[in-house]
């Protein structure tokens, strides 16, 4: 870890209204200098590892929000990801977390098989039954809780059913390679299906190469630094073949990582070259907002919008989103209010720390509410998870969205 990021926190204080945890707690140790102080602490060898100063570090969702407010550019969410990789590196990869990390994800046929049992849970109606009559609060907390986070799945995951190579509709502009996200493939197709068609309509050859494997964000998530590294080589090596303009994603947790490969693989130029080629699906969209204007039919709905934190803080990219949107005649645009802060799903945090979860996208829906908005709008799959599952409880008026689901329903209605 580089101890120079460590000693430049001022303590200044302006990351403190924008973390969610401190903002649930008013506890120093529960916020982003306080994280920084605690980190700098143990490299210094003025505090040992204990098990209530790693639960204070676990308490970070890695939203980045404290980046974005940070005077001296500090950004604690990486620095505590930093130090849980060094600490993974010392003690090794528990069983459950080699078989998930190295044997599961990174494999996608495999990943797909082990969702299979889940389809049949719901195609069989076992997932209705098991919710009416409440069985699952029989389980552990946590299973009851993924359970409770399950969507409807597609029939078949998306990899397995789009071709390769998805021809230009109309006049060529070029070629783009598709990083199809691992959640976006088995969970939320359709937005990705709307995402290859967007792109095709502009003009664009689309390559979604099939061997392509997960970004690696699930290894940083739990600490496993060479598996990030694994699956970033590998991805560099299979898109490499393929001469594209842009290499595009509509997932916000796997544009954040693909974003990073150079940093994660510093000074091997094939993965700097990849990264400087990575675009949300909002960025490339922008380029073309005239044309896309045309194209639009209108939508006479009120829409709010929801910045992941991956794309918000860890891409900075905050306007495209929101001026595709004004692009459909009809549609009302109500901005909600603290728009980028963290809706609780961190990847796995909402599952590890449902308290602390729960009352963040409390938070969240609160702000939803007060819009009136008839659908709310976001662009990364544990955002999507996480508000679907909350407006279900709360507001089942409200219709969620990815944002190229949103633009592709206005083209074609």
């Amino acid at each position: 870890m580089d101890y120079v990021k460590l000693i430049n926190c001022m303590r200044c204080g302006m990351c403190l209204p924008t973390c969610p945890t401190y903002k649930e707690t008013f506890l120093e140790t529960a916020s982003p200098r306080g994280r920084v102080a605690l980190v700098r602490k143990l490299q210094e060898g003025e505090l040992d590892q204990s098990e209530r100063l790693l639960e204070y570090l676990s308490l970070c969702l890695d939203c980045q929000a404290c980046a974005s407010a940070c005077p001296c550019g500090v950004n604690a969410g990486e620095l505590v990801a930093e130090f849980s990789c060094e600490r993974k590196a010392e003690s090794g990869l528990g069983f459950m977390e080699d078989l998930v990390l190295r044997r599961l994800v990174p494999h996608p046929d495999r990943l797909e098989a082990s969702m299979v049992p889940m389809r049949l849970y719901q195609r069989t109606g076992l997932q209705k039954l098991v919710r009416t009559l409440g069985i699952m609060k029989m389980f552990p907390r946590q299973l009851e809780r993924m359970e409770g986070l399950l969507p409807n799945l597609p029939p078949r995951p998306l990899r397995q059913e789009i071709h390769e190579i998805t021809p230009v509709v109309g006049k060529e502009r070029g070629t783009v390679g598709f990083f199809l996200g691992c959640v976006m493939s088995l969970i939320f197709s359709d937005a990705s299906r709307a995402t290859i068609k967007l792109l095709s309509s502009l003009g664009y050859r689309v390559i979604t190469p099939r061997n392509q494997v997960c970004c690696g964000a699930p290894n940083m998530l739990g600490g496993d630094l060479e598996g990030l590294k694994d699956a970033a080589r590998t991805n560099i090596d299979i898109f490499k073949d393929h001469a594209v303009d842009f290499i595009v994603t509509d997932c916000g947790g796997c544009g954040a990582e693909l974003k990073k490969y150079g940093h994660h693989l510093e000074g091997y130029e094939p993965a700097e070259s990849f990264s400087a080629k990575v675009r949300d699906i909002s960025q490339v969209l922008a380029l073309h907002a005239d044309e896309l204007r045309t194209k639009l039919k209108p939508l006479n709905k009120k829409v709010t919008y929801h910045d992941p934190c991956h794309i918000a803080h860890c891409q900075g990219i905050r306007n495209e989103p929101r001026d595709l949107l004004k692009l459909v005649p009809g549609l009302i645009y109500k901005e909600l209010e603290m728009a980028d802060a963290c809706c609780g799903s961190a990847g796995t945090y909402n599952i590890a720390k449902p308290e602390m979860s729960d009352r963040i996208l409390q938070r969240k829906l609160d702000t939803v509410r007060a819009t009136g908005a008839e659908i709310l709008v976001t662009s990364n799959p544990g955002c999507l998870l996480q508000l679907k599952k909350g407006l279900a409880d709360q507001m089942p008026g409200v219709k969620l969205m990815h944002l190229t689901e949103l633009l592709a329903e206005s083209i074609s209605s």
